[in-house]
């Protein structure tokens, strides 16, 4: 229960029938709820309340205050005594997404009003709901000490920190300081802190927002080590503001910060030991930015937060920062979810994904199998048996199976936190260009598991429209569709191979998938549409039907990436990798369908006999008459059409031979090669239009239906 429903249930607070404006009931004071500065102030007086013991009495909203020839208003004044004539805190609320500048002129705000109070006020407390700073004042000498919060009623002495381990199983006796445990926070706000914690990282100008995303995300680490770090019952945690004193109030911040940053740099150095390939560089930030940002997050539990709604909060910023910085075009989770849901990923499956983004590939096989561990244990919440073993079953899977290739340094690292967000599996995220070959791979990264002939599925979603140049990438060579292939019907029998002068990336990776995957491993990719139906690529398609069984092909809309700002044609196409015999068997019928064919046809003879009758025809030069010396002649507009004609007309010759061996050639492949079912599906609307906004209808829902039963059928048979 949230503070203010539980001040509702209390009778502190009352709403109107359309919330639209609370009412403080003891001062019989209505305000207007809509606006949001009212919201976080009713939320702080429940705090005062029902968590720090004041009585109602003693609080008042809105107060008076004389400045000069103007009167302003003070949110919040708690007072010392039931005549209201000694002010003992004073609270200035601001809305929650005010900026760090905003909130700087908030304390200064509220020091100005503390002074100008007829009484001393001993405590300024400033707010804005998911950030807080607490002094002590001395009006007197107009000096003010940062606290680690504000004494609750009764108590005369403050700690200098908040935040323990625990902290709703310690006994408080009277007078002492109740001290305050981490809590869970909802996805929405949890996705503001981010946001917010990021805008100031940058907004100041010494860090852009790039930079400032690979800082918040290593302190977001820090965060998560801490709260795993073991501890007794009553621990502060590190990952807070903990007041150092000082000679005056600069030396107190200082300190306090110096302080922080030693903690926080501990913590990020404890996770490196452990986790080398999460972060390779030092965290970059000035002490005042660390307790900027720890000021936004040390009273969240990341580790207990629900993994879909802290995961959701990640992605959901993470997302729209790299779309507003990079451009980059991540895979609509639709697509996502369908692609995952379809293949029958297990526990013991190894998963990997050759240009994994930010992870979603990774997280929703995660997901899969975190729901197979609720199927077979359902009672992990309140058995302690059932929840260690269902512990075990998806966090070995995240830990162990997972594995993830990103080229981007920076999207590779937002892959690893997503995936230390969900629990595990980042340390084998590595950042290295996915086609390099897996002997590269291992020179990039102590990470073992990057093997060829080793996944059990692939999920992934390469880059488009990008070309591997000979001159810029030495592997190109290695790949089978980097080179030029032989052409059966050459006329010359040519059987030489030539490196191509580029390739697409996602024709590569077709071929690096076959490679890392396992004999009988499943490949589902997005593709665009002109690898399926152009006629210019048909190489790759003949290498796709040596290689793999292919089991689906799933269009997808045009729309289907226009919200993250691609407009590619693409669909889904899912296949299984053969046996390194079924292959050479495919291969092996061709070449004899091929053989044979031209053997029949008496092709070579063909082309011999046509090139000697070319030669004699264009020697004897039959129909041509000319007066000066043949040398001369044959430099002549006359000579030269007349060659040319003779040409194409033997070159239509062999087009046409070529024409009907080719079609001869499918039809006995069709009748030869082994014959199988492909499950075929359009997929018009996918839940979300051109612009992101949600639709009625998703039929990537029944088509998952249909193509799960359909590669379970595939499952079912014998190798």
């Amino acid at each position: 229960m949230n503070l203010i429903d539980e001040g509702i249930q209390k009778g502190i607070i009352k709403f109107d029938e359309e919330n639209k404006y609370i009412t403080y009931v003891h001062q019989n004071k209505k305000r207007n709820f809509i606006n949001p500065e009212e919201r976080v102030q009713a939320e702080t007086f429940c705090r005062l309340i029902l968590q720090y013991n004041y009585p109602e009495e003693r609080i008042v909203n809105f107060v008076s205050v004389k400045m000069g020839v103007d009167t302003k208003e003070a949110d919040i004044v708690v007072y010392n005594d039931d005549e209201l004539q000694e002010p003992y805190i004073l609270i200035e609320c601001k809305k929650e997404d005010i900026s760090e500048q905003e909130f700087s002129q908030a304390i200064e705000q509220a020091y100005s009003y503390a002074y100008a109070l007829p009484n001393d006020v001993k405590y300024v407390w400033v707010t804005k709901s998911n950030r807080n700073e607490y002094f002590k004042v001395n009006k007197k000498k107009l000096t003010r000490e940062p606290e680690s919060d504000i004494p609750q009623f009764g108590v005369k002495s403050l700690a200098n920190y908040k935040f323990v381990f625990e902290a709703d199983l310690m006994e408080v006796e009277a007078g002492k300081q109740k001290f305050f445990d981490i809590s869970v926070i909802a996805q929405d706000e949890l996705t503001r802190r981010f946001k917010q914690a990021h805008d100031a990282l940058w907004a100041g100008g010494q860090l852009n927002p790039s930079e400032a995303f690979d800082e918040l995300d290593k302190l977001i680490f820090c965060k998560i080590w801490d709260e795993r770090k073991d501890r007794q019952t009553g621990e502060p945690y590190d990952f807070q503001i903990i007041q150092i004193e000082g000679k005056d109030e600069k030396d107190a911040i200082k300190k306090t910060n110096e302080a922080l940053y030693e903690r926080i740099k501990g913590l990020y150095e404890e996770g490196r030991i452990k986790d080398k390939e999460v972060f390779r560089d030092n965290i970059r930030l000035t002490p005042e930015k660390i307790r900027t940002i720890v000021g936004y997050l040390q009273d969240i539990n990341l580790g207990e937060t629900d993994l879909d709604s802290k995961g959701r909060a990640f992605e959901t910023f993470m997302d729209s920062f790299f779309r507003g910085n990079f451009g980059q075009y991540f895979t609509p989770r639709a697509i996502v979810d369908f692609s995952v849901s379809v293949l029958p990923i297990k526990n013991d499956s190894y998963v990997l994904d050759t240009s994994c983004g930010s992870g979603g590939f990774l997280l929703y096989a995660l997901n899969k199998v975190r729901k197979q561990a609720d199927e077979l244990y359902p009672r992990y919440k309140t058995d302690i048996n059932h929840n260690k073993r269902h512990y075990k079953f998806w966090h070995d899977f995240a830990e162990n199976n997972l594995f993830g290739i990103e080229i981007n340094e920076q999207i590779s690292r937002a892959a690893k936190m997503n995936m230390i967000i969900h629990d595990d599996g980042h340390t084998n995220v590595i950042t290295s260009d996915g086609l390099l070959n897996e002997s590269e791979i291992s020179k990039i990264t102590e990470n073992k598991g990057f093997k060829y002939n080793h996944f059990n599925f692939i999920i992934t979603n390469p880059p488009f429209g990008s070309n591997i140049k000979k001159s810029e990438k030495n592997y190109l060579k290695n790949y089978f569709l980097g080179k030029k292939q032989p052409d059966w019907l050459d006329t010359k029998g040519n059987t030489s191979t030539i490196v191509r002068n580029n390739q697409s990336t996602e024709v590569l990776f077709i071929e690096q998938c076959y490679n890392f995957l396992a004999p009988n491993g499943y490949l589902a990719m997005v593709v665009p549409d002109g690898i399926l139906t152009n006629s210019s690529m048909q190489y790759v398609r003949d290498a796709v039907e040596e290689w793999y069984r292919i089991v689906a092909v799933v269009s997808m809309p045009q729309t289907a990436f226009s919200a993250t700002g691609a407009g590619v044609k693409s669909s889904v196409l899912f296949l299984r990798k053969h046996s390194i015999s079924t292959t050479e068997k495919i291969q092996s019928i061709k070449l004899k369908i091929q053989t044979k064919l031209k053997t029949d046809s008496q092709y070579y003879i063909k082309i011999e006999d046509w090139e000697r009758e070319k030669k004699k025809e264009l020697k004897e030069m039959d129909g041509l008459n000319f007066t000066m010396p043949l040398a001369e002649f044959k430099k002549t507009d006359e000579y030269i059409e007349w060659r040319d004609s003779i040409n194409a007309k033997y070159n239509e010759k062999i087009n046409l031979l070529k024409e009907e061996l080719q079609e001869a050639y499918i039809e006995k492949s069709r009748k030869e090669l082994p014959d199988y079912s492909i499950f075929m599906a359009i997929a018009e609307d996918i839940g979300y239009d051109a612009t992101g906004k949600v639709t009625e209808t998703n039929e990537l829902e029944w088509i998952s239906v249909e193509l799960t039963n359909f590669i379970n059928h595939i499952e079912s048979k014998p190798v």
